[in-house]
């Protein structure tokens, strides 16, 4: 049994909408420094060999913020985590392949990889919970589409 003052806790909509920033730090922090510095946007896509750079970057940017905004924002939220969650998984083969390292940096990878795998995690989670009737009743905030 959950104790009241942590029932309480979980159950405040500002502390919902903190973890939903929380969670989604690495995406718009991410999205926004690309925003502001795109040539460093491109510089990225170039090392990673994606091409071409601008295109993608510009994807990558919108993915990342409005991916956000959704689950930020109780709106949508299966749909923005899922897009960050596609978003993600797409980024393990193309800039942590640790498979075709060794030693040190193939570790480092492989903890990478393994970190985006929880944050996909966590996007699933948020996409279960938002979707919930008992979230609309606890929260006053309803699933919606």
């Amino acid at each position: 049994m959950i104790p009241n003052s942590i029932n309480r806790l979980l159950a405040f909509g500002i502390f919902q909408l903190f973890a939903r920033v929380l969670l989604t730090l690495m995406f718009w922090s991410s999205g926004f420094a690309k925003l502001f510095d795109f040539n460093t946007a491109l510089a990225e896509m170039q090392h990673y060999g994606l091409s071409p750079a601008a295109p993608i970057a510009l994807a990558v940017i919108i993915v990342q913020l409005v991916g956000s905004a959704l689950v930020i924002s109780g709106r949508y939220v299966w749909l923005g985590a899922g897009a960050l969650g596609v978003f993600t998984i797409l980024t393990i083969p193309i800039a942590h392949a640790f498979w075709g390292m060794t030693g040190e940096a193939a570790f480092l990878e492989m903890m990478f990889a393994i970190e985006h795998l929880s944050v996909i995690g966590g996007l699933v989670v948020v996409a279960i919970l938002m979707r919930q009737p008992s979230h609309a009743k606890e929260t006053g905030h309803f699933a919606r589409a």
